[in-house]
């Protein structure tokens, strides 16, 4: 189907300011990160938001925490941000997080793990198992319920959601009731033949193969590193996982991986809710103020973890 067309309009105004196009850089990326919030709307209210850090393994790791209006001791949604594993911070994610939040009926904790190239891999999965301890062993004090965690993510950040319950089935726990992965980027190896949706390199996709290309470079300098299933889940057992639901973009070098990744989870027993966007690109999750479709889809994966927080349970399927 054809790009949306406030899409296709975002992605013409910013080639024209674009101008020569001179390849992507570590500024360029976190430029554009920036810019995506004038994309998202206005905040949505919430009833508290808390700053906190939580310990890792070369440093504090900042969190944010939305909590939206609700009774009792709320479900938690721990959230990673995307941006490639170049770009993206608390401030870029914060409207999307209070989105999430209202929709989930869930208090959503973003967290600002390392960059790369500064810090490539594996300091990001490093931050984001920190992090999601971190929740799991202080939301009771947070006035939250340990008992009902999911996690989610977009892009890169879906990686990363995909990461930690994958660790958290090895390691045994915290215990994960849901995993939201939205148009995630799961196999950092060379084998883009095994995805045809990196060859298309599709007109009006605002993330052009060369970019996805260079950022997992930043990434994963060391190729040789990317079969390792905390680079590339989909390299990994996927078996007894918690349910997932997986959202892609039809206009998307990483749409494949997405629904390679489904299907993945589907051959190894995960109750997957799999969400095709057709006319949507790389990108949309963070476009909540300019394209109208956006809201269903936030009120989809709402659903799918208010489902799965009500079924409180590992491993609850999303009917």
């Amino acid at each position: 189907m054809e790009l949306d067309p406030r899409i296709r309009a975002l992605t013409d105004a910013t080639a024209e300011a674009g101008g020569g196009d001179t390849g992507p850089s570590v500024e360029k990326s976190r430029a554009a990160a920036a810019a995506m919030i004038a994309l998202q709307g206005e905040p949505e209210p919430v009833a508290r938001v808390v700053e906190r850090t939580a310990p890792g393994p070369a440093g504090p790791v900042p969190l944010r925490i939305h909590v939206p209006e609700g009774d009792g001791p709320l479900p938690v949604v721990v959230h990673f941000p995307g941006g490639g594993m170049v770009a993206g911070d608390l401030e870029v994610a914060d409207r999307p997080a209070r989105a999430l939040a209202n929709a989930a009926g869930a208090a959503v904790v973003s967290v600002d793990y390392r960059k790369a190239p500064e810090h490539p891999y594996p300091a990001a999965p490093e931050d984001a198992w920190a992090a999601t301890v971190w929740v799991a062993d202080n939301a009771a004090a947070l006035g939250l319920d340990p008992s009902r965690i999911a996690v989610s993510g977009d892009s890169s950040g879906g990686n990363l959601a995909a990461v930690v319950a994958l660790t958290a089935r090895d390691r045994g726990g915290p215990d994960l009731v849901h995993q939201t992965l939205v148009y995630p980027a799961v196999d950092f190896s060379d084998d883009a033949d095994d995805y045809p949706s990196m060859g298309e390199d599709a007109a009006g996709a605002l993330l052009p193969r060369k970019d996805v290309e260079w950022l997992f470079a930043q990434y994963l300098p060391d190729p040789a590193r990317a079969e390792e299933p905390c680079a590339s889940p989909i390299r990994g057992d996927l078996t007894g996982l918690p349910a997932a639901t997986v959202v892609t973009a039809g206009h998307d070098p990483l749409r494949d991986q997405g629904r390679a990744y489904a299907d993945a989870l589907t051959r190894a027993g995960v109750p997957v809710e799999y969400l095709e966007n057709p006319t949507m690109a790389h990108g949309f999750f963070w476009m909540l103020g300019a394209v109208d479709h956006v809201r269903g889809v936030y009120d989809a994966v709402g659903r799918g973890l208010r489902r799965a927080f009500a079924a409180g349970h590992p491993g609850a399927a999303a009917p």
